[in-house]
């Protein structure tokens, strides 16, 4: 402002040539334009990057996180996101959030079967916990595969009839109005204007910090924990192809997330009601076929399967030792199907079980940075 002054004093003196006056007027003219330029340039936003801190057995073992280019990790926007997961302003009559139907306590999946939305209605599946999400390669989520990125991932819900039952023009009205929310949208987007993607992208944002891998198995793969007898005998069962043989479908101590994410069917049903994957892909081979879900912290996350039909971990057990059922989408992996599975004794049954628990990451559930603001 200073030169833009001194610039006008010389521009009104008398005693100027028209050259002079011309020149002056030039110079008069873009220093406004460089006062404008430098007063928009402070109100521009830059969201604070914020790479995800990978664990080092991730780093270790595993392929980099699947971040998209067009929504990085930053400061604001996890922040932003988390605020909206736990807000049930994204539900038409502002009783559910996100976290309604994935509870911190419980690793971000429900302790029932099927969770119920805001008119009182269950669905027909059981909430998938979340954590590790950035780590799902095929990038297909749900347990039946239909939505590409963790973006879309987290749009569905608010239009669901039975979850949150608005759209998203109400949604987006509801916070455009609201007194916080616009100002952490421009925090986090550059924009107050607020819409369904950059809803979307911020919950993404959030969910990708879900990160568990400080379990006692984790602790003893890194040299700080041991094993119990139990447990070391349950992960041998586990990685025996004439006992459990479980890795094929949920990893290995060379596989942190406990999980190929592929879809299989694994005995449930000799028929379906629900047929999952082939839903998704029309092929009648995908029939019965869900997402193979991370065994990581499954001391919190009961019941258990897509349909939550089992309440405890001996179920589970027992389904894959001796209930296995027949079909024709039935996974190859499945072992000794005609005598309804791998037939394991209650001890080795016993000993599975106890190193399944040692999976389970008690950091997780009760990190202050995962829980409601």
């Amino acid at each position: 402002m200073d030169k833009m002054y001194l610039l006008w004093k010389a521009l009104t003196r008398k005693k100027m040539t028209h050259k002079t006056s011309y020149f002056f007027i030039v110079m008069f003219a873009l220093c406004i334009a460089s006062c404008n330029n430098d007063s928009v340039e402070s109100y521009v936003n830059t969201p604070t990057p914020r790479p995800l801190e990978i664990p080092q057995l991730f780093q270790d073992l595993i392929l980099d996180p699947v971040i998209p280019s067009n929504n990085p990790q930053t400061e604001e926007g996890i922040a932003l996101g988390k605020k909206l997961f736990f807000d049930p302003i994204l539900s038409d009559n502002n009783t559910q959030a996100c976290a309604g139907c994935h509870k911190t306590s419980n690793a971000f999946t429900d302790d029932t079967r099927f969770s119920d939305g805001i008119d009182g209605l269950f669905g027909n599946r059981n909430s998938m916990p979340l954590f590790n999400l950035a780590w799902n390669y095929d990038n297909k989520f749900f347990w039946d595969g239909r939505e590409s990125g963790l973006e879309n991932q987290a749009f569905e819900p608010v239009t669901n009839s039975i979850e949150m039952h608005t759209t998203w023009e109400a949604v987006t009205q509801k916070l455009q109005q609201h007194s916080e929310y616009p100002e952490l949208f421009n925090a986090a987007f550059g924009t107050a204007t607020i819409d369904s993607v950059l809803v979307s992208k911020a919950i993404a944002q959030f969910e990708r910090t879900l990160i568990s891998a400080n379990s006692k198995f984790d602790k003893y793969l890194l040299g700080t924990a041991s094993l119990t007898t139990e447990e070391t005998n349950g992960f041998n069962i586990f990685m025996d192809e004439s006992k459990g043989d479980c890795f094929h479908c949920h990893g290995s101590d060379n596989n942190p997330l406990w999980t190929d994410n592929k879809f299989h069917n694994n005995g449930l049903d000799t028929s379906f009601s629900d047929i999952g994957f082939g839903k998704v892909t029309g092929d009648p081979a995908d029939n019965g076929k869900f997402r193979s879900p991370s065994l990581r912290n499954l001391a919190f996350s009961a019941p258990y399967m897509h349909d939550g039909r089992f309440e405890t971990l001996e179920e589970v057990i027992n389904h894959y030792s001796e209930g296995l059922q027949n079909s024709p989408t039935i996974d190859p992996l499945m072992k000794k199907v005609d005598q309804g599975g791998v037939q394991l004794s209650p001890q080795e049954k016993a000993d599975l079980k106890a190193f399944l628990l040692s999976l389970s990451d008690l950091d997780f559930i009760n990190n202050p940075n995962f829980s409601n603001p």
